[in-house]
């Protein structure tokens, strides 16, 4: 879980990024001592997700700035909504506008498109997985989004836990030496998952020590052997150009994990908007 600590860093990066050397057209056009209230919508159907986000963002701006949220991150929202509402100096609620809201429509996109998915695993054993392929410096946030989505977190990041992949194993000499040289020294306090492109591979897998096993890029008939191949004595993973469209068959093929990148790198921003009115 993010903390307002766990994001400050980003979030000054953001208010930098954006103010530079100052809002020359808020400081030449508002007046330093006007007050104003303001409310943040979210303005078509989506899965909310960030609104602590634009706490963080004035509260790094301006604590002068309160933060009053309407919905909590986890609501599904039908239409325009109102999702928190903001009272404060007016230069301030301009000036952190735009960075407040890219967070809030990034986060939410990401939400959104996890829910959507999640609910074409119904009716299936199988859980969604988001992956490492995040936007540099975002990941707890969005990776937070993903389980606000109903979706489950994979590896934060390489320390997670050992996950070998085919560059690993081509390097290795093959799947059971990479994960016997793994094994050998992790000991059994971290778990180890192997990729493996073909059924040869997942026989060869089964007979190690591995803990997980990915099914990387196999079609829906290779996964339906493996699943008959592995008969639950290891957790399978798919991974590999899963769409929304494709989950569902995916799914339903008896595997225990499916992975998709989509949920990070292609998710599209919600729209969002605040509208401010002077006290």
């Amino acid at each position: 879980m993010f903390t307002i600590d766990s994001t400050r860093a980003l979030v000054r990066l953001a208010l930098n990024e954006d103010i530079g050397r100052g809002d020359c057209t808020t400081e030449a056009v508002i007046q330093p001592d006007l007050q104003a209230t303001a409310t943040v919508y979210v303005k078509q159907p989506a899965k909310l997700a960030g609104v602590p986000l634009i706490n963080a963002v004035f509260a790094e701006l301006d604590a002068g700035v309160c933060v009053t949220p309407l919905m909590e991150d986890g609501q599904d929202i039908d239409g325009r909504s109102a999702v928190c509402s903001l009272k404060g100096p007016a230069r301030s609620i301009l000036i952190g506008e735009r960075t407040a809201l890219n967070f809030l429509g990034r986060l939410t996109g990401i939400a959104t498109l996890t829910s959507v998915a999640v609910r074409e695993l119904a009716g299936t054993q199988a859980k969604l997985l988001d992956t490492r392929k995040t936007t540099p410096g975002w990941r707890l946030l969005e990776k937070y989004a993903v389980r606000t989505g109903g979706g489950h977190n994979h590896r934060f990041g390489l320390d997670d836990m050992v996950l070998i992949k085919d560059n690993h194993i081509a390097l290795c000499g093959g799947v059971a030496e990479a994960v016997a040289l793994a094994r050998a020294n992790v000991g059994l306090s971290q778990k180890i998952e192997v990729e493996v492109d073909t059924l040869a591979q997942l026989k060869e897998a089964l007979e190690t020590s591995a803990d997980m096993i990915l099914l990387d890029n196999m079609n829906l008939d290779e996964m339906c052997q493996a699943v008959k191949m592995a008969n639950g004595r290891v957790p399978l993973e798919a991974s590999g150009n899963v769409t929304i469209r494709t989950l569902a068959q995916v799914a339903q093929t008896g595997v225990d994990y499916i992975s998709m990148g989509a949920l990070t790198h292609s998710a599209t921003s919600v729209d969002v908007g605040l509208d401010i009115v002077f006290l």
